[in-house]
């Protein structure tokens, strides 16, 4: 047990190298690589210099291999969610705030704007909602960023509605409803593959009665982190009673 638990401690450091090597030391969540890493080298040594009884030791991997199956579980919920296209001609498709630096996309906003075009041009009289306030680091609102966007790209600005007061996705999903009324409408959702399901839940939560997941991809690298971190967001939402 001790070499599983050492090899395990040892792939989540390695994975936290490559996540700092990818993205930085301020990527969001990144530390719970670290903290694995640490927490299953520790029960490596454990079992390793029998520090506790046999029956202990037995009981402290029972109740991780317990936990394990109920992340394995919620991953696979999230992962059903990346593969979502959407119905074509939705009334609306309302496209999830990200990250902007300065006043261009971050790699995650392209990608969603990358699949808001897509569908864009696929399906002419669909309207576009973008829906992302204006957080620490961004000199323009997530959506006036992802109209400029789109605008470059040929999108019609009459094709277009902004909501610019969100900071995050239960806010993108109310405050859009309450611009539009896109929650009684056939809408939707545009985000990152990883995030559809989340969003999808959410948007249920709150009203949105035919909301469609459209995935857009993400960093392939950083694809494990993100799923990882979306199984805690979610255990977040359901503690705050928001799903």
């Amino acid at each position: 047990m001790a070499k599983i638990h050492f090899l395990a401690g040892a792939l989540c450091l390695l994975y936290y190298a490559v996540i700092l090597a990818r993205a930085g030391i301020s990527a969001d969540f990144a530390w719970i690589w670290l903290a694995a890493g640490i927490f299953f080298g520790s029960m490596g040594a454990v079992w390793q210099k029998k520090l506790f009884p046999g029956w202990l030791r037995w009981g402290l991997d029972g109740a991780v291999l317990l936990g394990l199956v109920f992340f394995a579980l919620v991953c696979a919920r999230v992962v059903g969610g990346m593969f979502r296209e959407g119905s074509p001609n939705l009334k609306y498709v309302l496209v999830l705030g990200a990250q902007v630096k300065g006043e261009r996309p971050s790699l995650a906003l392209e990608k969603r704007l990358e699949k808001a075009y897509e569908y864009a041009r696929s399906n002419p009289e669909t309207v576009l909602i973008l829906s992302g306030g204006q957080g620490t680091g961004e000199d323009i609102s997530e959506a006036a960023c992802m109209k400029a966007w789109l605008s470059e790209r040929g999108i019609k600005e009459e094709r277009m509605i902004l909501e610019d007061k969100s900071a995050s996705t239960r806010e993108n999903l109310i405050f859009s409803d309450q611009r539009t009324g896109c929650a009684g409408e056939n809408v939707g959702i545009i985000s990152n593959n990883f995030h559809i399901y989340r969003a999808l839940r959410l948007a249920e939560a709150w009203g949105y009665e035919q909301a469609e997941g459209i995935a857009a991809s993400s960093d392939p690298i950083m694809q494990p982190h993100y799923v990882v971190r979306e199984v805690f967001a979610l255990v977040k939402e359901c503690i705050s009673g928001n799903i």
